[in-house]
């Protein structure tokens, strides 16, 4: 359905039930073959009281003052704050006796708050929505690159943690590269890719001790739930990362399972430990549940640290 139409359509609609005079323009929008039609006649003082409760009605309450509300669009809410005026206008050259110039404001204010629809499409509202979208995630990633760095500086990483982080921006180019095509879901996708990979890049760096140790946690019980936190991470990694490879690969699906099952069950002896208040042995259990599913995810080629 093309949407400028249904929006047209729409409008036309209001603006009939409305009385509004516009209802004749729109409609030889829509239908421009439709003959001309007769020049309206002058309204009288009960006509135009009915379009100024009609007109009201449409700047405030009905479907199209809602889709502006929704669309977040500025330009879309001046456009209705501009028919507000217009309205108020006519109401003001009505009380004054002034029935002609109350009508032409009132038909300004219908127009007003057409554009304002026009403004709000649907398909503008969506495509700026995932352009805000891919621009938050995007400065998510960069933030979390930015920490990657400085620990990987820290943690004295070399040529390691500097692997991981050109491995990172060259993603990032990547999905930025989508986007200026206008491929902005296939970029996000690549965002939200890279973003799960640098969180576990982060949680994963390693030079002697590990880093969750330098956290220095309050207890065992806090490191615990950290621990938890890691192993959930990487197991989105492997759905993020491998669902399309083991879809296509049936070999590869079978040794990634083993790894995930060996993973599981861990991770169960885990959570069976920390029921037990054993936090030392669940949190040692749950590295070794990690590290399966750091295994998983390399077995399929892809690389991480850990």
């Amino acid at each position: 359905m093309n949407t400028k139409r249904y929006l047209t359509s729409g409008i036309v609609l209001l603006l009939a039930a409305a009385s509004l005079p516009l209802a004749a323009t729109a409609q030889a929008m829509a239908a421009p073959e439709a003959p001309p039609r007769a020049a309206r006649a002058p309204e009288d003082k009960e006509q135009l009281e009915r379009r100024l409760v009609s007109v009201a009605t449409l700047i405030e309450s009905s479907s199209a003052a809602k889709q502006i509300d929704a669309s977040g669009i500025a330009q879309a809410q001046a456009e209705r704050a501009r028919a507000r005026e217009l309205r108020l206008q006519a109401e003001q050259s009505y009380k004054a006796g002034n029935v002609a110039n109350a009508s032409r404001q009132l038909d300004e204010a219908a127009k007003a708050l057409f554009e304002g629809v026009r403004l709000a499409a649907p398909e503008q509202v969506t495509g700026e929505k995932r352009q805000r979208d891919f621009d938050n995630r995007l400065e998510s990633v960069k933030a979390l690159l930015s920490a990657q760095k400085r620990i990987s500086a820290e943690k004295k990483l070399g040529a390691k943690g500097t692997e991981t982080s050109n491995k990172i921006e060259a993603q990032i180019r990547e999905a930025q590269s989508l986007a200026a095509a206008g491929k902005l879901d296939q970029g996000r996708a690549v965002l939200d890719q890279v973003y799960v990979m640098t969180k576990a890049a982060i949680e994963n760096m390693r030079d002697g001790d590990t880093l969750v140790r330098s956290l220095h946690f309050a207890s065992k019980e806090e490191e615990y739930h950290y621990e938890v936190d890691r192993n959930d991470t990487h197991k989105m990694l492997v759905k993020v990362l491998l669902e399309e490879k083991r879809a296509n690969n049936p070999g590869l699906e079978g040794m990634v399972q083993k790894y995930l099952e060996q993973a599981a069950t861990l991770r169960a002896s885990a959570d069976g430990l920390a029921a037990k208040k054993d936090y030392e042995g669940a949190i040692k259990t749950l590295e070794d549940s990690t590290k399966e599913l750091v295994r998983a995810i390399r077995s399929a080629g892809v690389y991480i640290p850990g």
